[in-house]
């Protein structure tokens, strides 16, 4: 299992286990509850659910984030949604705000539109399998980092949590950002860069 590898690695190199393993940060990407990712990263059992109750509470979370991030009310968003898949928009919102479960057809339209990455999985799986999933790219870093001259395959661990490693790390994760995301993303570099060269 991938959190088992990562217990692993962690200590090798030298990091905060809290700098990799964020559950806020890992919840808003896997659309789980955050008391179910700290649970699963405890080494615990999830609650016992249904793929409907997952796909519901999923669509939620990610309608709920959408609407936060933009600011929109949820009539707005059921209608972006309406128009987009061809639905009513009364459906789009019973959908939305998690009280009817998509048909599959929408489920895959619901992927394009919020832009998750793993397909109908997303919404289906398990919570251990999404939890995995979204710490591959963790582990995949640092597996690249320990195999990198100079890397923790030495006596000296390195700690990931210098330039670097960090860097490494955020830009594979970066990756999977939705659009919106990776716009805010580009605006924040080139502010930092602009202050950079005010500095000069």
């Amino acid at each position: 299992m991938t959190l088992a590898r990562l217990e692993a690695l962690i200590p090798e190199q030298g990091i905060e286990r809290s700098h990799l393993l964020d559950p806020a940060e890992l919840a808003a990407r896997t659309a789980l509850p955050e008391d179910t990712v700290r649970t699963l990263l405890q080494g615990g059992e999830p609650p016992e659910d249904t793929v409907g109750d997952r796909v519901r509470a999923r669509v939620k979370a990610l309608a709920d984030a959408h609407l936060r991030r933009t600011g929109e009310r949820m009539s707005d968003l059921a209608g972006s949604v309406s128009r987009r898949l061809g639905v009513s928009t009364l459906w789009a919102r019973k959908v939305c705000s998690g009280e009817k479960v998509p048909s599959v057809e929408l489920l895959h339209g619901l992927v394009g539109f919020f832009g998750v990455e793993g397909g109908e999985a997303f919404f289906t799986a398990p919570a251990s399998e999404a939890l995995d999933r979204a710490l591959q790219p963790v582990l995949t870093a640092l597996q690249s980092d320990a195999e990198e001259p100079g890397g923790s395959g030495g006596p000296q661990p390195r700690a990931l949590t210098g330039y670097d490693g960090v860097r490494g790390i955020a830009l594979r994760q970066a990756r999977d950002l939705p659009p919106e995301r990776w716009n805010v993303l580009t605006a924040t570099l080139r502010a930092l860069l602009e202050l950079d060269d005010e500095d000069r």
